[in-house]
């Protein structure tokens, strides 16, 4: 397998679960400062022009954090990343498309590339501070999600290494504070190996 990353970008949340499964993998760095996810070259692996982006062993791609994260649990049962029980897979679900679709598509998308959502540079300071109230609410309610518990749905899952990332650009990226829980949270993620191991491999 090989995985298409940029370094400390929403594929950290890949990469720490391929390293958490401990199977055999690539990396191969996607250059955004050069642009490198729009030539011809990428799109032909990617089309969407994102990452993550998963070549499997058969050389078929896959892309999208919740799908990879999916059929990584899946392909590595013993893993136990994905919860028993109904209620517990749903919580884990609903968790993670609220990391990935809200926190960090509508929050933190903003702030980062606020011509995304306006052409007109003039706004591109509101339409910060829009993403950054979002993406603050956001992490508010996952607080209260992780209130008692270590992980999201108490164990670790492919949840939690969609939460920080996020984190992490909170922390790393814009040096804000994070709600108790979280900041637990992030701190737990911190210590363990396979984030140790993705964050140096990627530079971080």
């Amino acid at each position: 397998m090989k995985l298409f990353y940029s370094p400390g970008s929403c594929a950290l949340g890949v990469h720490i679960l391929m390293e958490e499964i401990g199977a055999p993998f690539g990396l191969q760095r996607v250059n955004f400062a050069e642009r490198e996810q729009y030539g011809e070259a990428y799109r032909a692996i990617s089309p969407k022009s994102k990452v993550p982006a998963l070549e499997r062993d058969d050389g078929s791609v896959l892309t999208e954090y919740q799908a990879i994260s999916i059929w990584l649990a899946l392909t590595h049962p013993e893993k136990r990343l994905i919860p028993t029980g109904v209620e517990r897979h749903a919580r884990m679900m609903e968790a993670m498309e609220y990391v990935v679709g809200t926190i960090h598509a509508s929050g933190f998308r903003r702030v980062f590339r606020p011509a995304g959502f306006a052409p007109n540079s003039a706004d591109h300071d509101a339409v910060k501070a829009e993403g950054l109230m979002i993406a603050k609410d956001g992490l508010a309610l996952i607080d209260k999600v992780l209130a008692g518990k270590d992980f999201i749905v108490g164990d670790f899952s492919i949840a939690d290494p969609a939460l920080f990332y996020v984190t992490f650009w909170a922390v790393r990226r814009l040096n804000l504070g994070l709600p108790s829980n979280v900041q637990r949270h992030y701190e737990q993620m911190v210590d363990r190996p396979a984030v140790r191991k993705a964050l140096k491999d990627e530079g971080l």
